[in-house]
């Protein structure tokens, strides 16, 4: 696929690997929005440029470090990357999970993760099981100035809501999609009354319809090592891949008519409204069974 012309998803800032990766001295060349690109450290400076056809560095692109992975964008962004002000809370672990490659929309892979339909039925004995499969009934809002999409007030009975529980629980949750490459999960901490650990993901668009999907956690747990919550996000994200891949169209349907939503997939709705207010073409899908390629 040739680099998209869709100003939307090229203004966007994205996540496009981690710090840890990059700072080692080497290179990632990879693609975002169908464009090759190389990422890079000049020593504790970020930079990431185009990757010609002829192997030659073409032009370079602004770029950022934020959260524990390297940030840039192709376009001219109208607003910085989401705010997380949490990072800075004493006493929280950022845990960085890697990238997985995904065969699917970035459109798709966000709308999953609001999803808590599937919960019992995907992630058994995880986070729900059966027969406790109901919804139960949340707020949806987009956020302004902020332009952002919010549920609130969501909650699921979960087996194991985190790798620091010990066992089952109604976990309250938040869900924040910040730009429709991003979203952050807010859920009840096991171990700190009141508080939220967080859970969110970076999705890299390589083109349409494969992506590079970039997690992290930030969460208050000393009791965890760091290879045992890695494998618990990565375990659950695998289990969304296999379905991910097979839906049936690639791209995400915005017409509102192509695809019949029942009262649990409100979050799900109002994103696709969000992106269709935009004016977003790339990886959606056009409703003649092809995916928009802009």
């Amino acid at each position: 696929m040739t680099r998209t012309t869709d100003k939307v998803a090229l203004n966007e800032w994205q996540a496009v690997g981690t710090v840890e990766e990059i700072i080692s001295g080497k290179r990632r060349n990879t693609r975002l929005l169908g464009q090759d690109i190389i990422v890079e450290m000049d020593g504790e400076i970020p930079r990431m440029f185009e990757n010609n056809a002829n192997g030659g560095i073409g032009t370079e692109h602004p770029a950022q470090a934020l959260y524990g992975h390297i940030w840039t964008t192709l376009g001219t962004p109208v607003k910085a990357p989401l705010d997380m002000p949490e990072f800075k809370e004493d006493g929280r672990r950022l845990v960085v999970c890697g990238a997985l490659t995904v065969r699917a929309s970035a459109l798709r892979i966000v709308e999953n993760f609001l999803d808590m339909a599937h919960f019992p039925y995907v992630h058994t004995g995880i986070l729900g099981e059966e027969p406790i499969t109901a919804v139960n009934d949340y707020k949806i809002e987009i956020r302004e100035p902020e332009d952002e999409v919010w549920a609130t007030e969501c909650s699921f009975f979960q087996p194991q809501a985190a790798a620091s529980a010990d066992d089952g629980q109604v976990s309250q949750y938040m869900y924040r999609v910040s730009s429709p490459f991003v979203t952050v999960l807010y859920k009840t901490c096991p171990v700190v009354e009141g508080a939220w650990d967080l859970v969110g993901i970076f999705v890299q668009p390589k083109d349409e319809a494969e992506c590079d999907v970039h997690t992290f956690m930030l969460v208050l747990d000393e009791t965890s090592t760091m290879s045992d919550l890695v494998h618990f996000q990565q375990e659950i994200f695998l289990q969304d891949r296999s379905i991910l891949e097979n839906q049936i169209p690639p791209g995400l349907p915005l017409d509102p008519m192509d695809e019949i939503a029942i009262k649990a997939d409100g979050s799900s709705m109002l994103y696709r409204r969000w992106l269709r207010n935009k004016g977003l073409t790339f990886g959606t899908h056009r409703g003649d069974g092809s995916s928009q390629a802009a």
